[in-house]
């Protein structure tokens, strides 16, 4: 087969995708995803009569919780297929990376399956995300002085 050929048959299978009708919905999905989150906060102030900062813990420990639920019954697959990044980038993407290597480990069991296997999607996040902080404490001390 020749270059050409081949090349025709890639491009007549290749899935074409439109940019910017993907960014405009992961934008929506996102901007739904933070009008979920701040009414989760003002309903968790609100009826349980808790700081904004307190409410926020429970918003996020909700979202977590949504996110391994919908995992778990196979939903949110489904649901990142259209909404793309915009069910991905929050919290909720974190929760399904998690409870996704432990529902595709968890027949190796408790230890050698989910708990040596949990992390490996995350874990990079995780890695990342305490050195950037470090570093961004350390910066800011240095330049603010406190």
């Amino acid at each position: 087969m020749e270059k050409q050929e081949y090349k025709k048959i890639v491009n007549k299978y290749t899935p074409n995708e439109s940019r910017i009708k993907n960014a405009l919905i992961a934008f929506l999905i996102g901007g739904l995803m933070g009008m979920l989150g701040n009414f989760l906060i003002e309903i968790y102030s609100y009826y349980f009569d808790l700081s904004t900062k307190d409410a926020s813990v429970f918003m996020i420990i909700t979202l977590v919780f949504l996110g391994c639920i919908l995992t778990c019954f196979g939903f949110f697959d489904k649901w990142v297929n259209f909404a793309k990044c915009g069910l991905i980038v929050p919290i909720t993407g974190f929760a399904h990376a998690m409870m996704s290597a432990a529902l595709e480990y968890r027949k190796e069991g408790l230890v050698t399956g989910i708990g040596a296997n949990m992390f490996k999607l995350a874990g990079s996040v995780i890695i990342f995300g305490v050195v950037s902080a470090y570093i961004f404490g350390l910066l800011r001390i240095i330049l603010m002085g406190v």
